[in-house]
């Protein structure tokens, strides 16, 4: 039987979605897992543009497996590899002209089709599908197995909502990622019976924007995820519900009231301020200010006291002064915020394709 090796970089999106091409490929024993990345027949790497030098982390991976495929053509076994997820979907063609190794590039909302591009790549063809589907892709992918849903734990990842409508200037997710979209809460409820049922006690709703969640209520409302939150919470043998990654913005009154009125909602909160600088703020497009985001933050502690906040702060921005900084640290201490992830900008001032990162190249 054929092997498949994935190796997944960045978010938890990532993970998730690299959980489900495993799903999709294993489904009908056309592959069978393997770590052994030396034993693999298929070789998909899932990669993430968020961290500097992405792309050319994923090229120098390509380069040892250029060398793994020289070795299975001498041993007369193909080896056929994949590049896909946000890397994938920002650099397209250009993969295959820098990487001939690579079979098939693949974006993040096109990874359901990969039997078929897989198929096209065993007949000796170049693949390159990053287009933004009209198809729903959670449509044509398979559940995992009790089996195999027992093997990767008691905690899991559920994707609700993708992409992104707000354009943050250092962000390259709503051109990785595309526009807003969110899945219908029944296909949701589905998914989380299913992880429930083979042992899952813990499940992380995942989303590049997850708190402005839209998904297709079952009387054709449009629900929020705070009504989402809702209708999981009541699932037979889910202990514990936690959801990431949110925007101040959008955290409404339903969400308020599912952290106050929820037991399964866990007392933690990942909330992103990126800056403690309403200058900055501004400069980077998050369209809230100091005081709002302190503002969500208080009336989060009045709905459940016992909340714990984590969020995300950019250290270096081009044009920030001391001062700015020290707002920031200021901040910091005034939201009450146990723990931060500092994202550090280099010399520019965001992802590679993001509006700042094209700004900064003229």
């Amino acid at each position: 039987m054929r092997k498949l090796h994935v190796k997944s970089y960045g978010c938890q999106m990532n993970v998730y979605d690299a959980n489900r091409m495993t799903d999709l490929l294993t489904s009908d024993s056309s592959y069978v897992e393997t770590s052994a990345l030396e034993e693999a027949d298929l070789v998909i790497l899932n990669t993430c543009h968020i961290r500097e030098k992405a792309a050319e982390k994923v090229y120098s991976e390509l380069g040892r497996i250029r060398k793994l495929k020289r070795e299975a053509t001498r041993a007369g076994r193909d080896l056929i590899v994949v590049v896909a997820g946000c890397v994938a979907q920002a650099e397209g063609g250009e993969i295959v002209r820098r990487a001939p190794v690579v079979d098939v590039v693949v974006g993040p909302q096109s990874y359901h089709r990969l039997p078929a591009l897989l198929a096209q790549a065993a007949r000796g063809a170049k693949v390159v599908d990053t287009e933004f589907p009209i198809e729903d892709k959670f449509d044509h992918l398979a559940p995992a197995t009790t089996a195999t849903i027992h093997a990767r734990g008691v905690t899991s990842f559920v994707t609700v909502q993708e992409g992104c409508d707000k354009f943050c200037t250092f962000c390259v997710v709503p051109y990785t990622r595309g526009a807003e979209a969110s899945r219908p809460v029944a296909a949701i409820v589905a998914e989380v019976e299913n992880l429930a049922r083979a042992g899952v006690r813990e499940v992380t709703l995942i989303g590049q924007n997850v708190n402005a969640y839209h998904g297709r209520a079952e009387d054709g409302s449009q629900a929020t995820l705070g009504r989402l939150l809702k209708s999981l919470a009541d699932v037979p043998g889910l202990l514990r519900l936690r959801y990431t990654t949110s925007h101040p913005r959008d955290v409404d009154a339903d969400l308020v009231a599912a952290h106050r009125d929820l037991a399964v909602l866990m007392p933690q909160l990942h909330l992103p301020v990126q800056s403690g600088s309403d200058r900055v703020l501004a400069a980077m497009n998050r369209r809230h200010t100091r005081a709002e985001y302190l503002d969500v933050v208080a009336r989060l502690r009045t709905a459940r006291p016992d909340i714990a906040f984590t969020s995300d702060f950019h250290r270096r921005l081009p044009g920030r002064d001391r001062g700015g900084f020290q707002r920031h640290a200021a901040h910091r201490r005034g939201s009450g915020i146990c723990g931060g992830v500092l994202l550090q900008v280099f010399t520019a001032s965001g992802d590679a394709g993001s509006r700042s990162e094209r700004s900064d190249r003229g």
